[in-house]
């Protein structure tokens, strides 16, 4: 069973971590028989937020009476002290604890500090002192933030997107986390599902030895698959490698990783899933994804304000108004009979 230890947190767990995001979209009772079969399989790190409407009320169902066997992070979005104590005091009840192993600030557009402010940052530091969490964390979806956030010293995890499509920015975060003895928690390894080879999405991450990836997990069959690779890890073979290869020269560019913070749109366009659209039909065609409730949703692309909003939201800078367009018009394309 391959291992990783959370920086200078001593937090150390089964590579495979559970990401809790898509718990939201199943019921009570499916959502605690996977994170049940989860844990009798060897996993014991999950990751949710106050944000991810019930999941963090679905782990305290499933691992009521038996807290200390496993690691639970959750993160607040929290703008001030008010909003950081009610969500802090919600997420401790949803989960029926009284600590969390891991609090991080979700994806801020800046570095919270002790002397900020805004006072985020000294909240974290009177929780901890009350013994509600145990080490401070940070996600973010910007370099510079995320940069920023390593070379203060003050976070014990950074929360990163990072899959074999990363570029060698990201290259040299995991590494300069690794220095500064900074846990490092992979989100968006399978790239919000533009990877489709998860034994290759493994491989790529188990090179990494401070790196923790968290898999969306929601139906039993992907459980299922990363469960398998604790007793058989898959490795970096050739073959493996001529997958990432190909799939770098096919996707890394400018395209939307579906990460969702240029929402909500004025126009009602659900950017965070038809700006890619094109990628996803393709690389995993599907019925569901040509359905009439799919298509309005395209449709509405037409609706399309240009007001900018998205495009200045994007934390990778993408143009998304005209990623929206050409993903319409390939959309159309395919409607129209064309071969996917």
């Amino acid at each position: 069973m391959q291992t990783v230890t959370l920086g200078r947190t001593g937090i150390t767990t089964n590579k495979n971590g559970f990401g809790a995001l898509p718990i939201q979209r199943i019921n009570d009772e499916q959502a605690v028989r996977l994170l049940r079969k989860a844990y009798d399989a060897g996993v014991t790190f999950y990751d949710t937020a106050r944000l991810y409407t019930d999941s963090e009320h679905k782990i305290g169902l499933a691992f009521a009476g038996m807290r200390e066997k496993v690691f639970i992070a959750s993160k607040t979005g929290a703008k001030n002290p008010e909003e950081f104590w009610k969500d802090l005091d919600t997420t401790l009840t949803n989960l029926k604890t009284d600590y969390l192993d891991l609090y991080q600030f979700h994806n801020p557009a800046f570095c919270p500090k002790p002397d900020g402010l805004d006072g985020l940052y000294a909240c974290m530091q009177e929780a901890k002192k009350q013994g509600k969490i145990r080490h401070i964390g940070i996600t973010n979806h910007r370099l510079a933030v995320a940069r920023e956030a390593v070379e203060s010293g003050l976070y014990e995890t950074l929360q990163f997107p990072f899959c074999y499509l990363a570029s060698d920015e990201d290259f040299a975060l995991v590494e300069k986390c690794q220095k500064a003895g900074m846990g490092f928690i992979a989100m968006k390894a399978l790239s919000g599902g533009l990877i489709t080879n998860s034994a290759a999405a493994y491989a790529f991450e188990a090179q990494f030895e401070n790196v923790l990836p968290i898999w969306g997990v929601q139906r039993e069959e992907e459980l299922d698959e990363f469960l398998s690779y604790i007793q058989n890890p898959p490795t970096m073979t050739d073959e493996l490698r001529s997958v990432i290869e190909k799939d770098r020269a096919e996707l890394i560019g400018d395209f939307c990783r579906g990460c969702g913070y240029c929402m909500p749109c004025p126009a009602g366009i659900e950017i965070n899933n038809c700006a890619r659209m094109s990628l996803l039909i393709r690389r995993s065609p599907s019925a569901a994804q040509l359905t009439q409730e799919v298509q309005k949703k395209m449709f509405r692309i037409e609706s399309c304000l240009n007001c900018g909003q998205c495009r200045k939201k994007c934390p990778y800078h993408l143009d998304t108004p005209n990623l929206l367009r050409k993903n319409l018009e390939d959309y159309k394309e395919i409607l129209a009979g064309k071969t996917i």
